[in-house]
């Protein structure tokens, strides 16, 4: 059966995003001579996965992003790679896209069936709201969590409005130069 994954970057005091939105605390590079940094896991997840699931918010944000014309190419290979999987959109209204299918009842239904379908494992993007309704609908299988040596006091949190505790087995920690910690947990 395929996963739901959650795979998100979130700093030491559990946020996803600043007070504003910023997300410029995510460290994207471990620097030179690094192979076992950030982007070749990211890389070695994307291969994993054939299919993402976005909120609404999270999807007019980034579920048709494209890098600036002057990007460096690994980044515009990785967002072509991203781009490359299968979008599923759970929103309370309904929209005409040619790029992913929207979702708009029955999630818990809709999500097994798909877990339950040939294909490799699915990316639950988020945003946040949509991370809890999983969560709350016991939907989630793992959690590849990128912890940033940041803190920043105030933001958008991972998790909020969780109605049950989730118990986690922990598959593996990876340290990187940069002083992210790669956590990827399981629901035990």
């Amino acid at each position: 059966m395929r996963k739901v994954i959650v795979n998100l970057a979130v700093t030491l005091d559990g946020f996803i995003e600043g007070p504003n939105g910023e997300i410029d605390w995510c460290i994207t590079d471990d620097g030179p001579g690094s192979e076992e940094g950030i982007m070749s896991h990211f890389d070695a997840f994307l291969a994993q996965i054939d299919t993402i699931f976005y909120g609404r918010v999270s999807y007019d944000l980034w579920g048709q992003y494209q890098p600036a014309a002057d990007a460096p190419l690994p980044e515009k290979k990785l967002w072509e790679n991203v781009h490359s999987k299968s979008k599923y959109v759970f929103s309370a209204e309904s929209k005409e896209s040619s790029d992913a299918v929207y979702v708009t009842s029955d999630i818990a239904r809709r999500v097994n069936e798909m877990k339950a379908q040939p294909g490799k494992d699915i990316w639950l993007y988020g945003g946040a709201k949509l991370i809890t309704t999983f969560v709350n609908l016991g939907l989630v299988d793992n959690y590849l969590l990128a912890v940033h040596p940041v803190i920043l006091g105030g933001g958008k949190p991972l998790f909020s409005d969780l109605k049950d505790r989730t118990n986690l087995k922990l598959n593996r920690a990876v340290p990187s130069t940069s002083g992210v910690l790669l956590l990827d947990y399981e629901k035990s």
